[in-house]
């Protein structure tokens, strides 16, 4: 089960629900026991594979490619740039504040012709409020409504 908060934006001025991680990340193991044991792959294989995929993807973003993982969604390396006035200012390598990775989840159109997203079975989540002054826990999280402090987590 899911935790959110009540968050307020000073930007804003308004409260928002803002959603909470609690405890330490689940790691690659963890991950590779669970998928170990719904199918017929070991759980070393299972970390082997878990462990050069990132590689194997950069090298497919790097070739100007988005990697599509079937049920869970497409990776695409995305830029963050300021932009120039002048055509005659622009310069690539000045301009690109930083080159990070956008996930989008994989959809599936249901019988009434919505859609449900990769991850985020809505009719299965039971959200739990905590108080106000509950900590994000996630590696660098911290305000808006995301967790984080308008960065890209997936940077």
């Amino acid at each position: 089960m899911p935790f959110w908060k009540k968050a307020f934006s000073k930007r804003t001025g308004v409260y928002y629900p803002q959603a909470v991680v609690q405890g330490k990340p689940v790691g690659t193991e963890t991950i590779a026991k669970d998928l170990s044991k719904i199918s017929t792959v070991s759980n070393s294989d299972v970390q082997a594979v878990l462990g050069d995929i990132s590689g194997v993807m950069h090298t497919r973003m790097s070739q100007g490619k988005s990697v599509h993982i079937k049920g869970l969604g497409y990776f695409r390396y995305v830029l963050d740039t300021k932009g120039v006035k002048d055509p005659a200012d622009f310069d690539f390598e000045k301009q690109v504040q930083a080159v990070r990775v956008q996930f989008i989840p994989e959809r599936t159109r249901t019988g009434s012709g919505a859609y449900t997203r990769a991850l985020v079975d809505t009719e299965q989540l039971e959200w739990i409020e905590l108080p106000a002054t509950a900590e994000d826990t996630t590696p660098g999280g911290g305000e808006g409504s995301d967790g984080d402090t308008d960065e890209n987590p997936l940077g």
